[in-house]
């Protein structure tokens, strides 16, 4: 069945300048509204891999609900478990910069909670055969329960991303229980109560495998932007993965892109390093264009030898 993708679904509304970006001022530029969210993002990119995930989603009963399900469906994507409701999406507005990065953001989550009664109803036949889980873990706390208990009864490796790290920072406990959780070098700062911003890469590195040893979180990685990612383990494993050199022209997207290929490594054999690795080179895809999503690969390009099944 592949890998199990849950969590919200997003409109992303975009706007980029034409010249020099006045804060406060007015702008001239260009406004372009796409599909987003973290976790429609990352099942996108596992389709564009040739792999075949699952989605299990919501998304508005509306015409543009509808358009989601049918671009994923184009990708290949398993849409079964795609439920349309009422405000189903959410929406997230962004304003960049001349650099390609986000100047300021206004995020609205959608209600999620439909999702707790789907996994509860169908939950045996989402996960017994899945590959692994990829979770959003700001979902509603009884939804990310209903995902952990089937993980652990289909023993399924479980990897987590977050969009509001605040949410997370309440449920610690969780992460004892995900194979990998990944975050950004912000993110992380706000769950262990501390200020990393001025760490480079091998001294965030040691405090990471100190963390995550203290914590008994089974292992994490940090993304840094442009000087790439760290990777630690409870058992003291760490190290650091630096970042691809590529031109910058919109940055949304490639933390989902990291953590959709840190997840396909993981999941198909390959140590964390190397699922790093993976992680790197489809969020440099990416960034290098306006697309939330990376371009398509194949699995040997990355080392994997999995049947691509039409």
């Amino acid at each position: 069945m592949g890998i199990v993708v849950l969590g919200a679904v997003f409109v992303d509304i975009k706007g980029y300048p034409l010249s020099a970006y006045i804060p406060g001022g007015r702008n001239a530029g260009r406004i372009e509204q796409v599909h987003g969210g973290v976790s429609r993002n990352v099942v996108e990119d596992i389709a564009n891999v040739e792999l075949r995930p699952t989605f299990v989603s919501l998304v508005d009963d509306t015409g543009m609900g509808q358009d989601v399900i049918n671009k994923l469906e184009n990708h290949k994507v398993n849409t079964k478990y795609i439920q349309r409701v009422p405000d189903g999406m959410g929406t997230w507005l962004a304003i960049f910069d001349n650099d390609g990065d986000v100047h300021a953001a206004i995020s609205k989550r959608p209600d999620t909670t439909p999702l707790t009664g789907l996994l509860k109803e169908k939950g045996d036949e989402i996960f017994a055969d899945c590959d692994a889980i990829a979770l959003e873990l700001d979902l509603e706390k009884d939804t990310v329960k209903q995902v952990l208990h089937y993980a652990k009864k289909y023993n399924k490796k479980v990897f987590a991303a977050i969009s509001n790290m605040s949410i997370a920072m309440e449920r610690r406990d969780f992460l004892q229980q995900i194979d990998c959780f990944v975050c950004n070098q912000q993110e992380a700062g706000l769950l262990f109560s501390d200020d990393y911003g001025h760490l480079a890469p091998d001294e965030m590195c040691r405090v990471l495998a100190a963390n995550v040893h203290s914590a008994n979180i089974p292992s994490m990685v940090i993304t840094m932007g442009g000087q790439g990612a760290v990777y630690a383990r409870a058992n003291g494993e760490c190290g650091v993965v630096p970042a691809k050199k590529v031109d910058v022209i919109d940055t949304t997207g490639a933390g989902d892109a990291f953590f959709a290929g840190t997840t396909i490594g993981l999941t198909y054999g390959k140590t964390l390093a190397e699922s790093c690795e993976i992680g790197s080179r489809l969020a440099a895809s990416v960034i290098c264009i306006t697309e939330n999503v990376c371009p398509r690969f194949r699995p040997l390009e990355f080392g994997l030898n999995i049947p691509v099944v039409d």
